[in-house]
Order: C-alpha cells, then sequence, then structure tokens
C-alpha cells in the first residue's frame, strides 16, 4: 500500500460511526492501520462495527456519545485518550435534521437541536482535540458537511444553514490551527445511499429525478465518501487545509437535463 495513504499508528475518532458514512469511514480507516474509537448513541449498533473491525484484523473500540451533550463529547475525548494515548484524526460525522418543510415552519426547538447538534458540537469536539492533536506533531480534522450547504432548499434549509456553517468552521480551525500542524477540512456529500438520507432515496420520485439529471446518472455510496477521508486523513493530504470537497456525482456542476436556459 502506497504511503500516501498509510494511517498506521494514527488513532481516529468517529463520531455517527454505526452506519452510513460515518461506518464507511471507520472501517476504510482501520483497514489502512488507524486505531478506531466507534462513537455513536447506541452501544450495541457501534458494537457491530467495531466487533466488525477487530476480527478483519484491525484496532478498534467502541465509546457512546450524544453529541449535543458537551460531558459526554468530553468523555468520548478522555476515552480515546486513555485508550490510545491521543488523537490523530477526528471525524466529526454525526448530524441531526429532526425537520422537513419550509424554513418558515420550523419550530424553535428544532432549528436549536440542528444547529447545536450539527455546528456547536464540532465547535466544542474540535476545541477539545486539537490542544491534545498539537501536542502530538499535528494530525486531521474532518467535517461532514453536505452539498446542501453550497445550495438554497425549500424543505431542509435549516439543516442546509448548519451544514455551510460547517464549512465555515472548518476555515476557521483551519487558520487558527494551521501553525500547529492540524488540518481541518469539510467534506461535502450529494444524495448518499444511507439510512439517514432514506426518505429521499427510497422515494421513487426524488430517486428518478435525481438519477437523470446527474452526469453520473446515479446517487453515492458511503465507500466513495470514506475515500476522501482516507485522503485528508493520510500523509496524501498533508497540504489540504480549510477546504470543502464536494462529492456529489456532479450535481452541483449541472444538470444533464437540458432547461430553456441551455
Amino acid at each position: 500500500m502506497s504511503s500516501l495513504f498509510d494511517l498506521s499508528g494514527k488513532v481516529a475518532v468517529i463520531t455517527g460511526a454505526s452506519k452510513g458514512i460515518g461506518r464507511a469511514i471507520a472501517e476504510r480507516m482501520a483497514e489502512h492501520g488507524a486505531k478506531v474509537v466507534v462513537s455513536s448513541r447506541k452501544q450495541d449498533a457501534c458494537d457491530v462495527v467495531t466487533n466488525g473491525i477487530i476480527a478483519r484484523g484491525g484496532v478498534a473500540a467502541t465509546k457512546t456519545c450524544n453529541i449535543g451533550r458537551k460531558e459526554e463529547l468530553q468523555a468520548l475525548v478522555d476515552f480515546a485518550v486513555a485508550t490510545y494515548g491521543g488523537i490523530d484524526i477526528l471525524v466529526c460525522n454525526a448530524a441531526v435534521n429532526p425537520h422537513y418543510g419550509p424554513g418558515s415552519s420550523v419550530p424553535d426547538d428544532a432549528y436549536d437541536r440542528v444547529m447545536n447538534y450539527n455546528v456547536r458540537s464540532n465547535f466544542w469536539l474540535c476545541n477539545m482535540v486539537f490542544p491534545g492533536m498539537a501536542a502530538r506533531g499535528g494530525g486531521s480534522c474532518i467535517i461532514i458537511s453536505s452539498i446542501g450547504g453550497l445550495r438554497g432548499s425549500v424543505n431542509l434549509g435549516i439543516y442546509a444553514l448548519s451544514k455551510a456553517a460547517d464549512m465555515q468552521l472548518a476555515r476557521n480551525m483551519a487558520v487558527e490551527w494551521g501553525p500547529k500542524n492540524i488540518r481541518t477540512n469539510c467534506i461535502a456529500p450529494g444524495l448518499i445511499k444511507t439510512d439517514f438520507a432514506k426518505a429521499l432515496w427510497e422515494n421513487p420520485e426524488v430517486l428518478k429525478k435525481r438519477n437523470k439529471e446527474s452526469p453520473l446518472q446515479r446517487i453515492g455510496e458511503p465507500d466513495e465518501i470514506a475515500g476522501a477521508a482516507i485522503f485528508l486523513a493520510g500523509p496524501s493530504g498533508s497540504f489540504t487545509t480549510g477546504q470543502t470537497f464536494v462529492i456529489d456525482g456532479g450535481v452541483t456542476a449541472g444538470s444533464v437535463v437540458p432547461t430553456e436556459e441551455d
């Protein structure tokens, strides 16, 4: 394996790692040599991923965490440090979206939940992890955003707002912590076949429209996001920081279905 993508000896903490994109990242980072802390709210779901990694010869441990609770985030960090000696790679993947519909109908508690879980928790976690990461000589933080952060949305507006904020958080952290050799980047996926996005891709009309308009004529798979995370975590991404990588099958580049403007 090329040393560009070698994560041997590195410790990776991944939130929302029990399924979907987070699970794919955890499994692939373990395959590339990282010691992985698999985190999500449910112990049993995390253990499935952790035990699978171990069965394939990897190194992993479970630590449950509700990202909306600051004390649980700190406990996650403390667990990783106590178990593996420190943190070299942080993947902020966990997110929520309790509201689907126009912004004018978003209850205040739903707005607060989205912003607190999708943005504030990442802010908290970065500030908890980065001092120790800097003491180890640097590292990589990857925030899983969304193409929603680049586009207006009628029904996912508050979620999109939180994902745009994550992109700015990555830029801020890149500037603040770059001198300590900590790189912070975002990945902005398009529609990926995960449980989180199931309401979209299980809708035949939505899926048909997306496939028809997308340059690649399909939606994505979790592993196609995990590959970018490996790049950003390893030596391959050592000169990359403050960026947002869009992985969407070409959706934001344009539609292959002609419009009147075309």
